[in-house]
């Protein structure tokens, strides 16, 4: 594209990126359609082999957050047992938001999708839209809780003036539940069911969880934020699922800002890998509360304990809420839990958004992803959560190669051949040969896993490391995305072995009008053990998807590649460090198209 078509362009990029990122999930955008139609946009961008192939997403247009249906019943909730129905007569039901008018956000409607295995869509008729006077003006997020007679009931934020967006919690109940796809809803006239009290910032009062049960009487979280600026969870208590009335102190809350999509659940306090149905309780569990910041647009979780009497949270780090532990240190949002008593096993999804501009998003005709759903379980230490890929998504593996002992020596890399990796699984075990070349942490960069690799990105030479694949990458290596870890040694002289995972997508398109931040995480492990460290990547043409560690850090993001497309696209493994890695074994996988909602 010559400089005459960009010269005016690039400042409009960024100041519409900030407004789209900063905002993303509530912004309404005026006359896009005529503005895409006067900009340059790159060919690259709405290249059709950009859009996802296994990732979940609708044919077109803007999807965000999500509400997994079925979770919680009120039987046999004393017991560590699971009993509820995560599934309603054999389908995986998938509400999400949706503007079925354009890829912006505004005209939000709750679409439907029903899977048998997670993984292969089929999109059905658009579960509600806004009808009543409690939600005339938006049907926003919301959670389904599972009734004693099997009868699943969604709860949802309805905003009910035109002048504000007035936020008012609602209640809708399958026209007929013998029906197992659960095609058509209906809205009691008793509607809304909780309203905001005074005190309660009413602009900013939504996202109903999941409810769970205790001595007959139903509790649930509505996220908010205090006159002080402090996220908040109130509880709610009802005994008929109608009349509710809020408990007196917060469940819990922290100097953060805005709680969006607020999210309780239990897990086994042994660190097993099961799932526990949210009614569940008892000495050997502990919680797990996770809450989206509106401010900064990433979820947070801390691990503790919950009192039912009191009604109260208490993480079991004093500073959790300031270190905050992230599901996934990229682009995920507004996340949401759930149980899947089939397997035995809580099911994570998270909501990922584009990284490039409003405008591109209109041309292209489509926004947003969901990530990959993900297990996750209590670490056996107790002090984070696992992720891992559901184990479904390996039905679509397809072609496969592996390397095996293979030395990268300092500023080598080796490409991986065999196979089409737009579209991949890559699983490789690393094998550092020896910790004593590894850089001093800086104490300024310690607690800033960012920052830190912002400073330190994969182009910097290291010590031990930067290590780890190049992905999405041209043949003559213009474009990559790197995905790597790097070793310090701890900056109080003492300890183990500081390792940071990073994701780097700053070389990751010819395209300078992207918004490409890096993306970072420590992982709490002790390399110094064995030298031995894994990391798993989903490599889906837009996105890049991967897991540090079995999972301790996990990092999804938004790239788009100009170049690096489709048959195009390469995989390397590299070392930019000055120690010997070897490679203990690799396997990559293409990946096969599943059924995708029709696309």
């Amino acid at each position: 594209m010559g400089d005459k078509g960009w010269g005016a362009w690039p400042w409009m990029v960024l100041l519409l990126l900030q407004l789209q990122l900063a905002t993303a999930s509530h912004v309404v955008y005026e006359n896009l359609e005529a503005e895409a139609a006067t900009v340059a946009v790159p060919p690259s961008i709405i290249d059709p082999a950009l859009r996802t192939g296994y990732h979940f997403q609708p044919p077109k247009n803007w999807i965000n957050g999500m509400v997994c249906v079925l979770i919680a019943t009120a039987a046999n909730f004393s017991t560590a047992d699971p009993n509820a129905p995560m599934y309603y007569k054999g389908w995986y039901h998938f509400f999400y938001q949706y503007n079925p008018k354009g890829a912006v956000w505004g005209n939000i409607v709750w679409a439907h999708s029903v899977s048998r295995d997670l993984i292969n869509w089929v999109a059905l008729e658009t579960a509600m839209v806004p009808s009543i006077p409690s939600d005339k003006y938006g049907v926003w997020s919301g959670s389904a809780t599972t009734m004693p007679d099997g009868t699943p009931v969604i709860m949802y934020t309805g905003v009910n003036r035109p002048d504000i967006n007035y936020q008012v919690q609602n209640i809708a109940f399958p026209t007929n539940k013998s029906d197992p796809l659960l095609r058509e809803w209906v809205k009691p006239a008793y509607n809304p069911i909780i309203v905001p009290e005074a005190g309660i910032n009413a602009t900013q009062f939504r996202d109903p969880t999941t409810a769970w049960i205790a001595d007959g009487v139903w509790r649930l979280l509505i996220g908010s934020v205090t006159g002080g600026g402090r996220g908040v969870a109130y509880v709610y208590r009802s005994r008929d699922f109608r009349r509710w009335t809020r408990v007196r102190r917060p469940l819990h809350s922290a100097a953060t800002g805005m709680w969006e999509c607020p999210d309780l659940y239990p897990v086994p306090a042994d660190g097993r890998r099961v799932g526990l149905d949210a009614s569940v309780s008892g000495p050997r569990v502990r919680y797990v509360l996770k809450n989206s910041l509106d401010l900064r647009r990433y979820d947070y979780y801390t691990v503790g304990s919950y009192d039912r009497k009191a009604e109260r949270y208490v993480p079991d780090d004093p500073a959790g809420d300031e270190h905050r532990l992230r599901y996934d240190y990229g682009n995920f949002y507004a996340s949401k839990t759930f149980y899947d008593p089939v397997k035995r096993r809580r099911i994570l999804w998270g909501w990922a958004n584009e990284s490039d501009t409003a405008v591109y998003d209109v041309a292209k005709g489509w926004a947003g992803i969901q990530a990959i759903p993900r297990t996750v379980w209590l670490d056996p230490s107790g002090k984070q959560v696992l992720q891992w890929p559901v184990e479904e998504v390996e039905a679509l593996r397809g072609k496969s190669v592996t390397i095996s002992n293979r030395l990268i020596k300092p500023g080598e890399q080796a490409e991986v051949t065999g196979i089409q990796t737009a579209q991949a699984d890559v699983e490789v075990s690393f094998e550092v040969s020896s910790l004593e070349g590894a850089e001093p942490m800086d104490p300024a960069l310690a607690g800033d896993a960012e920052r830190l690799c912002g400073v330190k990105g994969a182009a910097v030479e290291g010590g031990v490391g930067p290590f780890g694949l190049w992905v999405l990458a041209s043949a003559g290596l213009e474009e990559r995305t790197a995905v790597f870890f790097r070793v310090f040694r701890p900056a109080t002289g003492s300890g183990k072995p500081v390792v940071l995972m990073c994701t780097d997508p700053t070389k990751s398109s010819l395209n300078p009008d992207l918004y490409r931040p890096t993306f970072a995480g420590f992982v709490d492990t002790d390399i110094s053990s064995d030298g031995k460290i894994s990391l798993r990547s989903l490599i889906d043409r837009s996105v890049v998807e991967s897991f540090g560690a079995g999972g301790r850090t996990c990092i999804l993001s938004r790239v788009y590649p100009s170049l690096a497309i489709g048959k195009n696209a390469r995989l390397f493994v590299f070392n930019n460090g000055k120690t010997n890695i070897t490679v203990s074994r690799l396997t990559a996988w293409d990946m096969r198209k599943p059924l995708m909602n029709g696309a």
